[in-house]
């Protein structure tokens, strides 16, 4: 059996570059990558394209390289919750690509099932589709939408094996499951890293093909973006 595990992230990360475009997995911060994030803040890395549902907070996630001026570009469906995001998008710092929600995970999707386009309505007759191929299906209008190309895909499992199985928890699967594979190679960031032949082939939600690289993280701080409990009676 390949052995898909690595030492540690800074392992992990070997071979991201100035300039690359990688996706990020995660939904607001639930299933975020947290220790990968960390370790590229404290390179010299910029210039990235980063592919994400939305860039973190001001202090936390992606919004740590914000800080930093180490991405160039956001691809992104939602742009709530970051302050700085919102400063550097409209002073022009920070060049953002909103795409729908759907049509995100959908790119993502396409890419890791190696399907270089499809058609969609979403998007029709809005800036979105603008230099965009158009087609009529069904009476209905649709604009065609490019699969990404990322040169990394950095994921966030609950446990994974060392052949790259990888289990997702509740919603941290999000968009973590069709990021993985999506990129030219994918890393692995998990909670719980076993030994092949432990995790019940049932219920693995990503094979280990789609993965290149594995590693456990470690001191998860699980933030939540805005908290809420109930009025105690």
């Amino acid at each position: 059996m390949i052995t898909k595990k690595v030492n540690n992230v800074q392992e992990a990360i070997t071979g991201i570059e100035t300039g690359m475009t990688i996706m990020f997995g995660g939904f607001g911060l639930c299933g975020i990558p947290e220790n990968t994030i960390a370790a590229l803040v404290n390179t010299t890395i910029s210039d990235l394209t980063c592919i994400s549902n939305n860039a973190g907070v001001d202090d936390f996630g992606l919004g740590l390289l914000l800080q930093k001026k180490q991405i160039k570009k956001m691809i992104s469906s939602y742009v709530g919750e970051n302050a700085e995001f919102e400063r550097q998008m409209l002073s022009g710092e920070l060049e953002v690509e909103l795409t729908p929600q759907g049509t995100l995970a959908e790119r993502c999707r396409a890419a890791q099932a190696g399907i270089p386009a499809f058609f969609t309505p979403a998007g029709y007759g809005t800036e979105v589709a603008e230099g965009k191929e158009v087609r009529e299906f069904n009476g209905k209008m649709h604009i065609m939408e490019e699969a990404f190309k990322a040169d990394f895909a950095i994921v966030k499992a609950w446990k994974g094996d060392e052949a790259g199985n990888l289990i997702f928890k509740g919603t941290a699967r999000n968009f973590n499951a069709c990021m993985a594979g999506a990129g030219k190679i994918t890393i692995a960031e998990v909670e719980e890293l076993v030994p092949v032949g432990t995790l019940d082939p049932n219920q693995i939600h990503i094979p280990g093909i789609m993965v290149q690289r594995i590693f456990q993280g470690e001191k998860f701080e699980k933030r939540i973006e805005q908290r809420t409990v109930r009025q105690k009676n």
